[in-house]
């Protein structure tokens, strides 16, 4: 089966660092992995890619230059005719597989055209995001284009309810919507033989994107509060941010510089030994009002075998079961973060039971290639349907 794998966001570099990119990779992974032929077209790829793909073709999308947003906004447009050349000049393909991008309507209107299977992945509220955080000049056209895509898709993938919630407002209550989480690869990481008394520091970690609402300010001060308790307590935050300064400023304040390491941004084959130093791992999200994240880090802390404290709020509670696979404690609480630090630093018990649950749950419902046989099988029938009625349309060389 040959597949087009699209990422049209130009905010998403593909063999870069941030969690979306570690994303696509792992799902083209995994298709590379079931055996499918597959081609990345990429706005942007930040990078080299891995030794898992470097036998990939990657195909440049045309990316918007241009700083003023209005401008780049046009740019992202018209860009659609050129990706709807490329494909065309790329395929067949049986399935057109994008990670949904704003102003992105070419891929899925390729596949419809086509006898292709169009699939859309829906990671995030986009043009909520791009209002809030960055900037939108065209705000009811956006809407309408990621409406259009969603609608001309056989099948979107949601990675939440709550977005999936989000694209049904967009396209229609009968648009094909389905949540498929983020998952991990295991194969990737190796549980540590870790000290068993307590007598070495206890390192409690955090893995990602240094940004307001992943509650890093609730993680400095549950930290701050057990390390009476706990006198070789150390943080290691892995990752880097916008909120790395504050990061730094408040932990000297509290006179507790040394007990903290940042390692910056690091490459995704990195995390693997970074998270086996780690005794615990954190995702102290505060309470948010609109949280629709699938964290990728849940699941990867998990399938390093580490105990997880987490924020119970959205998807979270669905991936870490209280005192199952994990702590789960009130979002934004510093309080409730310490006591559950501190129970774990006195029970190795416990956190090896949590660590080797954590582990065995993601390992049997939460992997990629799981991930992927469920978008697939789900479909199975849109794919048998657009193949008996997709009316024949003049194809590109095929490679």
């Amino acid at each position: 089966m040959r597949v087009a794998y699209i990422c049209a966001d130009a905010g998403v570099p593909v063999f870069g660092h941030k969690g979306c990119s570690v994303h696509v990779r792992e799902m083209c992974t995994a298709m590379l992995d079931a055996g499918y032929d597959v081609s990345l077209f990429a706005a942007r790829r930040g990078g080299e890619p891995p030794n898992r793909l470097m036998a990939i073709p990657v195909i440049d999308l045309r990316a918007p230059t241009d700083a003023d947003p209005e401008t780049r906004e046009h740019q992202a447009i018209a860009a659609n005719h050129e990706t709807l050349r490329v494909l065309a000049s790329c395929g067949p393909f049986d399935v057109v597989y994008e990670r949904a991008a704003l102003w992105s309507v070419g891929p899925m209107k390729y596949a419809a055209r086509t006898s292709a299977i169009g699939i859309i992945e829906l990671n995030a509220p986009l043009v909520e995001e791009q209002a809030r955080y960055r900037a939108l000049v065209q705000t009811a056209t956006a809407r309408a284009m990621l409406a259009s895509s969603l609608r001309a898709a056989s099948l979107v993938v949601a990675v939440s309810d709550e977005v999936a919630a989000v694209a049904r407002a967009l396209a229609g209550e009968d648009t094909n919507v389905h949540v498929v989480p983020n998952g991990v690869d295991p194969r990737r990481f190796t549980p540590a033989q870790r000290d068993p008394d307590g007598s070495n520091r206890f390192v409690v970690g955090f893995l990602g994107t240094l940004k307001p609402w992943h509650g890093l300010s609730t993680l400095v001060d549950a930290f701050a509060s057990i390390t009476s308790a706990v006198p070789r307590a150390h943080l290691l935050i892995v990752g880097d941010g916008p909120e790395r300064q504050n990061i730094v400023d408040a932990m000297a304040r509290r006179g507790l510089s040394d007990r903290m390491t940042i390692t910056g941004a690091v490459a995704h084959d990195d995390v693997p030994a970074l998270l086996a130093t780690m005794d615990v791992a954190v995702a102290p999200y505060p309470a948010l009002g609109d949280f629709y994240f699938s964290p990728l880090k849940l699941t990867e802390y998990m399938a390093a075998g580490l105990p997880v404290v987490a924020s119970a709020i959205g998807q979270v509670s669905s991936v870490v079961r209280d005192d199952q696979t994990g702590l789960l404690v009130a979002p934004g609480d510093a309080a409730s973060l310490a006591s559950a630090l501190i129970r774990l630093y006195g029970d190795s018990h416990l956190r090896h039971r949590l660590g080797r649950e954590a582990r065995l749950f993601v390992a049997e419902h939460r992997t990629w290639a799981k991930a992927l046989e469920r978008v697939l099988t789900l479909a199975q029938r849109p794919i048998r349907r657009a193949a008996a009625s997709a009316p024949p349309v003049e194809q590109g060389a095929s490679r």
